[in-house]
């Protein structure tokens, strides 16, 4: 089974990285290779990353609000990189003001993402959908990455 390989990190002007180090680790602990880009990324430095390397899957993060702005556009861009067959995960506190789960789930699936976390989301259920959106489980190595 292969090794799936997994680019993070949170877009856009936020600053929140906690959340993002805990995923990265719980991700890790799972057996995935891990790209994380840590804080102030644009979607470029995501398909880059996902390009160089060779990566199942993007999880983009955000806790400030404004995620609806900054992934505008993100899938047709990862499909313009030749990208398309990449998972695009989304997670956090997508929107400012007040929206029902639904809505952003609905907002974000409308714009490409395969997924979208909500703030009540733990990295259990990120693994799990992952596992089941790339065909089972992960096989853990001692390489690094």
């Amino acid at each position: 089974m292969k090794k799936n390989r997994i680019v993070m990190g949170v877009i856009g002007s936020d600053i929140h990285v906690v959340g993002n180090k805990i995923i990265h680790y719980a991700l890790r602990q799972a057996g995935y290779q891990v790209t994380n880009l840590g804080i102030f990324n644009s979607q470029e430095n995501f398909i880059n990353a996902a390009k160089e390397t060779n990566a199942d899957a993007i999880l983009v993060s955000s806790l400030y609000g404004h995620a609806e702005i900054d992934c505008e556009g993100m899938k047709q861009k990862c499909v313009e990189a030749g990208l398309g067959d990449v998972l695009l995960y989304v997670g956090g506190n997508l929107m400012v003001g007040k929206h029902s789960d639904e809505e952003i789930i609905t907002r974000f699936k409308g714009m490409g993402f395969d997924r979208v976390g909500l703030p009540t989301d733990m990295p259990e259920n990120i693994i799990a959908w992952l596992e089941e959106d790339l065909g089972g489980k992960s096989e853990t190595s001692n390489t690094a990455d």
